[in-house]
C-alpha cells in the first residue's frame, strides 16, 4: 500500500503557535525597538535579569539559544548568572544539592563590613583570654613547676594552633556561614559526625558559661567582698563546703539574671564585649608593668612562715610569736591561735614550740633568682600543708590535730594530668571569627590570618606569663591557690600595677562577659543545629520569638548551666568542658585530613599552608589530651557522642551535604571492590546474596510486601540485598513512573528494615527486564548469587498466560548463570517482623542434593527472631533399594559435623502402580493446555479475519488508477480484491477447524512421561502433607524445567500440585555448587 506523508513547513507548525506568535508581537510592538539592536535582532531576554514580572512566553524571545530553552529552569544561562556570583548570597541555585538551597528561609545576610582586627582578631583573643590566666594560671605554676607549667601551656596552645591551621583551611574552602565548628564538621563529615560534635560542642560552650559564672562568683566572695556569704564557717574544716554552697546559691542567681539579660537585651551584651575584652587587655598590661616593677621595686607583700609551713594571715596581723612593748613582753594573736592561752607558760602546739616565725617577701621580683626554686613541681595531697622548700623546720614529737591552726592547705589532690584538665579551657575559644564569617569582608582571608594571630599573641601571653610567675613570686604565694598568705589578696594582683584591684575588678568583668557571651551563643548554636533537622527530638529548640531569638534553647542552655553550677567546683566543670572542646577539634582536624586526603575535586582551599600530617598530628593530640585530662571523663564524652552519633543515624533525616566521610565510603567501597575477586567466594564464606524480584501494581506499590519481610529474616543486615523490578514500556516515557516505583520500594525497604539496595529496571517486555537484572544486577565481586521471588499465583488465568513463561524463564536463567532460585509460595501467608513463632517447625524435605542450600537457609532464618524458637526437622525420601537405617545414621552424623541441631526422618516412598486419580489428573492437564492452544489460535485467526476485513475495505477505497500502479509495482503482494463467496468460504473453513481441534481434546490420551511426573508430584505431596501440614515452613527442592519447552505449562501444574495444600512453602533450588562445608 503506498504510504502518504504530508509535508509542514517550518514557518507553520501549528495555528495556535502562530496565534500565540501574532498576539506577541502585537503586545511588545511598542518596545520592540528598545530592545532590538542595531542590526533589528532582538537581544536575549534573561531570566534572571531584571526580568521577575516577564511570563514564560516571552522569557527566551533570542533565537539563538532556542535548542538550550527548555532547559534553562535549571540550566540557565552564563550571561545571566555571572552577577549573581559576586555575592554568595543572592547565588540563584542551579542545583537542588547547594547548601543555599535548604536555607532559602533564612534572612539575607547584610553587607559584610568587618575586617581581621575587628572581625576576627579581637574576638578571638576575648574568647582565650579569661578566668584561667588571672584565677588559676599562678597556682598551676607553682604547682606544677615552670618546666613542667611550659609543657603543659605548649601543649594546649599546639593543639589549638594546629586545629586553626585545619580550621583555616576548611573556612577558606568557600563561604562557611554563621555557625562555626558546627557547621564546618557537619558540613565536612556528614551529619551524623556534624551533629554528634555539635552538640558536644554546644554542651562544652554551655559548661563553658557555668565555668565564668563560678568564676565571677569565686571573685566576688574571696577577693571583692567575703562578709557577702549567705553561708557561714562555724566549725572548723567546713570552709570548703561553705564555699560550694555560697557557689550554688549566688550561682544560680546569676545564671538566671544573666539569662534574663540575654533574653531581653541580647543586642547590649554584643555592644558590651569591647568593653570586657579592654578589661581583659588592661589587666594584661598591668601584670607587665608590675612584672617591670619588680625588677627595681618589688612590692610589699610579706608572708608569714612558721618553720617552713605558710600561715593564713587572714586570723592575725602581727608575724610574731611575742612582741617587746615597754620592755614588756607580750603575745600575739598567733600565739593564741597555737596556745590554750595567752601567757607565756601556756601549753602550746609542739610544732609551734620547736619552731620559730619568720617573714620573707612574697614578690621577691624578677630579678631575686627565685626562678631556680620554682622551676620543679610540688604536687600535694588533699588537706596538706603549703611549705617552703629548703627552710629550717624541725618537725614536732608527735603531730597534732591541725585543722583549727591557721596554716595554709591546699583543697584538692594535684598532679600533672589534672592540672592539663584544669588549664585547657584557656586556650578554647578559637571558633569566634569563623562564628562570624558573615559579617566579614573577606572571610576567606581574614579567619586564618586573625585566628592564627590571636593565638600566637595568646600563646606568647600564657608561656610568658609562667616564666615571668616563677620568677617574680614565691613559691608558696603560686601553690597558695586564694591567696589566704597574703591577706586574701588575688595572687596575680599581687604583681600588677599600679594596685591589685586593677586585676581583681578586670577580671571579675571579663568572667561576667565571658559568661554572658556563652549564655548568648550557645543556644543560637543548638538552634541552628535544631533548624537543620539532623536531631529530631531537639527540633522543637529551633523555635523562638518572632525576631528569631531563640528562647526555647535559652531555657534548655540555662538548664544545662545550673548542672554546671550546682557541681560549684571550678576545678571540677573545666576537664568536663575541656573533654567537648577538644573532642570539637578533634574532628575539625579530622576533617581537614579526610578531605585532603581524598582530593575531591571541591577540595581547593585558599589557605595553602596546612598538610594531612599536622592535621593527622593535631587530631592524634587533642585525643591524647583528652585522656590524659581524665581518661573516665573523655569515655563519657566519647560515649554521649557515639549515642547521638546512632541516633542520628538511625532516626535522623536524611541530608547530602558533599560530605567527607560519604566521599571516605565510595573510596573504601571502591577499595574494597578491587580487592574482592570477581569469581565465587569460599565455601566457608559463602552466604546467600539475594536479588529479590519485585512485582508492582499500576500505582507502583509492591503487590507482596511479606516478601521483604521474609527477605530481612533470611539475612539479617548481612551480606548484599538487590531489591529489583521491572516496568514494562520505554525508559524515555516511564521515568516518572520509575522514580515514584523506586521511592516506594525503598519506602517499604525502610519499613521492613531490609537493609540492600534497589534496581528498577524499564524494559519492552518484563521477560527481558528480568533477564537484564539477573545479568547485570550487582558491581564486580559484588553480586548476587540467589533470586528470590514469590510464586505466580494467577498464572492458570487465560489473561494472565504470560505469567507462568516469564516464571519458567526465569528458572532456566537462574540455572544457566549458575544461582540459586527460592520461590516462596504463598507468600501473602508469611508471617511479618514483628510476628513471633512460639513454636512449630521448619520442615525440610530433602529429595536431590543441592549443594546445601536445604540446610542453611533454615539456620539463617532461625537466627532472626520471627522463627528463634522453630525446630529444624529435616526429611529424607528412601526408595526401595535403600536402607533407611542407614541412611537415618548417615545423616545425623552429616548434621552433627554440620554442627546443625534438627530432627532426622527418612521416609519410605516405594514404587506403586499409578492412580487412576493420577491419570485422570495428568489428562485433565494435558485437555487444558491443549484447549487453551486451540482458544489462542481461535484468538488468532479471530484477528486475523478483523485485519481480513479492514484490508476489504480499505482496498476498495482506493482508486483504479493506484490499484493498478501497486499492482504492476509489487506484484507478490497479496490479492486485495475480495468477493462475498470468498469471504463465506474463508470464514466457514476456519470455523470447521476449530470444531475439528475441539473434537480431538476429548478423544486424545496423556503422554506417558506426563503421568510419571504427576505421579510423583501426587506422590510426594501426599507424604510432605502427611508429615509437614502443621509446619510454619517448609523448604522443598524444585524440579528443574523439562528440556522440552512445550511442556512448560504442564511444569507449573507439576508444582502446582506438589505444593498443594501446604500454607507457607519454599522450594529450593541449588546453584549447582557446594554452599555448606563440614571444615573449618
Amino acid at each position: 500500500m503506498p504510504t502518504s506523508f504530508t509535508v509542514v513547513p517550518v514557518e507553520a507548525q501549528g495555528e495556535e503557535r502562530q496565534r500565540d506568535g501574532q498576539q506577541r508581537e502585537e503586545e511588545d510592538d511598542g518596545d520592540e525597538r528598545d530592545r532590538g539592536t542595531g542590526d533589528g535582532i532582538a537581544r536575549e531576554s534573561s531570566p534572571f535579569i531584571n526580568c521577575a514580572e516577564l511570563g514564560r512566553g516571552n522569557m527566551y524571545e533570542g533565537k539563538n539559544m532556542a535548542l538550550f530553552e527548555e532547559e534553562m529552569d535549571s540550566n540557565p544561562m552564563v550571561s545571566s548568572l555571572l552577577n549573581k556570583l559576586a555575592n554568595y548570597t543572592n547565588l540563584t541555585q542551579g542545583v537542588v544539592e547547594h547548601e543555599a538551597d535548604e536555607d532559602s528561609k533564612r534572612k539575607e545576610v547584610k553587607g559584610p563590613r568587618m575586617g581581621t582586627f575587628i572581625g576576627v582578631y579581637l574576638p578571638c583573643l576575648q574568647n582565650i583570654l579569661g578566668v584561667i590566666l588571672f584565677l588559676r594560671l599562678t597556682w598551676i605554676v607553682g604547682t606544677a613547676g615552670v618546666l613542667e607549667s611550659f609543657i603543659i601551656v605548649f601543649m594546649c596552645c599546639a593543639c589549638t594552633m594546629l586545629t586553626a591551621i585545619s580550621m583555616s583551611a576548611i573556612a577558606t574552602n568557600g563561604v562557611v556561614p554563621a555557625g562555626g565548628s558546627y557547621y564546618m564538621i557537619s558540613r565536612s563529615l556528614g551529619p551524623e559526625f556534624g551533629g554528634a560534635v555539635g552538640l558536644c560542642f554546644y554542651l562544652g560552650t554551655t559548661f563553658a558559661g557555668a565555668m565564668y559564672i563560678l568564676g565571677t562568683i569565686e571573685i566576688l566572695l574571696t577577693y571583692i567582698s567575703p562578709s557577702a556569704a549567705i553561708f557561714k564557717v562555724t566549725d572548723v574544716g567546713e570552709e570548703t563546703e561553705a564555699m560550694l554552697n555560697n557557689m550554688r546559691v549566688y550561682g544560680t542567681c546569676i545564671v538566671i539574671l544573666m539569662a534574663i539579660v540575654v533574653f531581653v537585651g541580647v543586642k547590649y551584651v554584643n555592644k558590651l564585649a569591647l568593653v570586657f575584652l579592654a578589661c581583659v587587655i588592661l589587666s594584661i598590661i598591668a601584670i607587665y608593668a608590675g612584672v617591670i616593677k619588680t625588677a627595681f621595686d618589688p612590692p610589699d607583700f610579706p608572708i608569714c612562715l612558721l618553720g617552713n609551713r605558710t600561715l593564713s594571715k587572714r586570723s592575725f596581723d602581727v608575724c610574731a610569736k611575742f612582741t617587746e612593748s615597754n620592755n614588756e613582753t607580750k603575745t600575739t594573736p598567733l600565739w593564741r591561735l597555737f596556745c590554750d592561752s595567752s601567757l607565756l607558760n601556756a601549753t602550746c602546739d609542739d610544732y609551734f614550740s620547736l619552731n620559730n616565725v619568720t617573714e620573707i617577701q612574697g614578690i621577691p621580683g624578677i630579678m631575686s633568682g627565685v626562678l631556680t626554686d620554682n622551676l620543679w613541681s610540688a604536687y600535694s595531697e588533699k588537706g596538706s600543708i603549703v611549705e617552703k622548700k629548703d627552710q629550717p623546720s624541725v618537725a614536732g614529737s608527735e603531730e597534732s590535730k591541725m585543722g583549727g591552726l591557721p596554716y595554709v592547705f591546699t583543697d584538692i589532690t594535684t598532679y600533672f594530668t589534672m592540672l592539663v584538665g584544669i588549664y585547657f579551657p584557656s586556650v578554647t575559644g578559637i571558633m569566634a571569627g569563623s562564628n562570624r564569617s558573615g559579617d566579614l569582608k573577606d572571610a576567606q582571608k581574614s579567619i586564618p590570618t586573625g585566628t592564627i594571630l590571636a593565638i600566637s599573641t595568646t600563646s606568647f601571653i600564657y608561656l610568658s606569663c609562667i616564666v615571668l610567675f616563677g620568677a617574680c613570686i614565691e613559691g608558696v604565694i603560686l601553690r597558695d591557690k586564694f591567696g589566704e598568705a597574703v591577706n586574701g589578696n588575688l595572687v596575680v594582683g599581687t604583681l600588677a600595677w599600679p594596685s591589685p584591684w586593677v586585676i581583681v575588678i578586670g577580671s571579675f568583668f571579663s568572667t561576667c562577659g565571658a559568661g554572658l557571651q556563652s549564655l548568648t551563643g550557645a543556644p543560637r548554636l543548638l538552634q541552628a543545629i535544631a533548624r537543620d533537622g539532623i536531631v529530631p527530638f531537639i527540633q522543637i529548640f529551633g523555635h523562638g520569638k518572632a525576631n528569631g531569638e531563640p528562647t526555647w534553647a535559652l531555657l534548655l542552655t540555662v538548664g544545662i548551666c545550673e548542672i554546671g553550677i550546682l557541681i560549684a567546683s571550678l576545678d571540677s566543670v573545666a576537664p568536663i568542658l575541656s573533654m567537648f572542646f577538644l573532642m570539637c577539634y578533634m574532628f575539625v582536624n579530622l576533617a581537614c585530613a579526610v578531605q585532603t586526603l581524598l582530593r575531591t575535586p571541591n577540595w581547593r582551599p585558599r589557605f595553602k599552608y596546612y598538610h594531612w600530617t599536622l592535621s593527622f598530628l593535631g587530631m592524634s593530640l587533642c585525643l591524647a589530651l583528652m585522656f590524659i585530662c581524665s581518661w573516665y571523663y573523655a569515655l563519657i564524652a566519647m560515649l554521649i557522642a557515639g549515642c547521638i552519633y546512632k541516633y542520628i543515624e538511625y532516626r535522623g533525616a536524611e541530608k547530602e551535604w558533599g560530605d567527607g566521610i560519604r566521599g571516605l565510603s565510595l573510596n573504601a567501597a571502591r577499595y574494597a571492590l578491587l580487592r574482592v575477586e570477581d569469581g565465587p567466594p569460599h565455601t566457608k564464606n559463602w552466604r546467600p546474596q539475594l536479588l529479590v524480584l519485585l512485582n508492582l501494581d499500576n500505582e507502583q506499590s509492591v503487590k507482596h510486601p511479606r516478601l521483604l519481610s521474609f527477605t530481612s529474616q533470611l539475612k539479617a543486615g548481612k551480606g548484599l540485598t538487590i531489591v529489583g523490578s521491572v516496568l514494562q514500556g520505554i525508559y524515555l516515557d516511564k521515568c516518572m513512573e520509575t522514580q515514584k516505583a523506586e521511592e516506594n520500594v525503598k519506602a517499604l525497604m525502610g519499613v521492613e528494615k531490609t537493609k540492600g539496595f534497589c534496581q528498577i529496571v524499564v524494559s519492552p517486555n518484563l521477560r527481558d527486564g528480568i533477564s537484564y537484572l539477573i545479568q547485570s544486577a550487582g558491581l564486580g565481586g559484588m553480586k548476587h548469587n540467589t533470586v528470590l521471588m514469590a510464586w505466580p499465583q494467577s498464572w492458570k488465568q487465560t489473561e494472565n498466560r504470560f505469567s507462568w513463561k516469564n516464571f519458567v524463564d526465569t528458572v532456566r536463567e537462574t540455572t544457566s548463570a549458575q544461582q540459586a532460585l527460592l520461590v516462596a509460595k504463598n507468600i501473602d501467608l508469611f508471617p511479618t517482623n514483628q510476628e513471633r513463632f512460639t513454636g512449630g517447625n521448619i520442615d525440610v524435605w530433602w529429595i536431590v542434593h543441592d549443594g546445601g542450600m536445604l540446610m542453611l537457609l533454615p539456620f539463617l532464618l532461625r537466627q532472626h527472631k520471627v522463627w528463634r524458637k522453630c525446630k529444624m526437622r529435616i526429611f529424607t525420601v528412601a526408595q526401595m533399594d535403600d536402607n533407611s537405617i542407614q541412611m537415618k545414621k548417615d545423616l545425623q552424623m552429616f548434621l552433627y559435623h554440620l554442627r546443625l541441631n534438627a530432627q532426622v526422618e527418612v521416609v519410605e516412598m516405594f514404587e506403586n502402580d499409578i492412580s487412576a486419580f493420577t491419570y485422570e489428573k495428568t489428562l485433565m492437564m494435558e485437555q487444558r493446555s491443549q484447549m487453551l492452544k486451540q482458544m489462542q489460535l481461535s484468538k488468532n485467526e479471530r484477528e486475523r479475519e478483523a485485519q481480513l476485513i479492514h484490508d476489504k475495505n480499505t482496498a476498495s477505497r482506493s482508486a483504479p488508477a493506484v490499484e493498478a500502479s501497486v499492482a504492476a509495482a509489487v506484484p507478490e503482494k497479496v490479492q486485495m480484491t475480495w468477493t462475498k463467496e470468498k469471504f463465506v468460504a474463508e470464514k466457514h473453513k476456519n470455523k470447521d477447524s476449530n470444531v475439528s481441534g475441539f473434537k480431538d481434546i476429548f478423544n486424545m490420551k496423556p503422554n506417558q512421561s506426563n503421568v510419571r511426573r504427576m505421579h510423583t508430584a501426587v506422590k510426594l505431596n501426599g507424604v510432605v502433607l502427611n508429615k509437614s501440614q502443621h509446619a510454619q515452613l517448609v523448604l522443598l527442592n524444585m524440579p528443574g524445567p523439562p528440556k522440552n519447552r512445550k511442556g512448560d505449562e504442564n511444569y507449573m501444574e507439576f508444582l502446582e500440585v506438589l505444593t498443594e495444600g501446604l500454607d507457607r512453602v519454599l522450594l529450593v533450588r541449588g546453584s549447582g555448587r557446594e554452599v555448606i562445608t563440614i571444615y573449618s
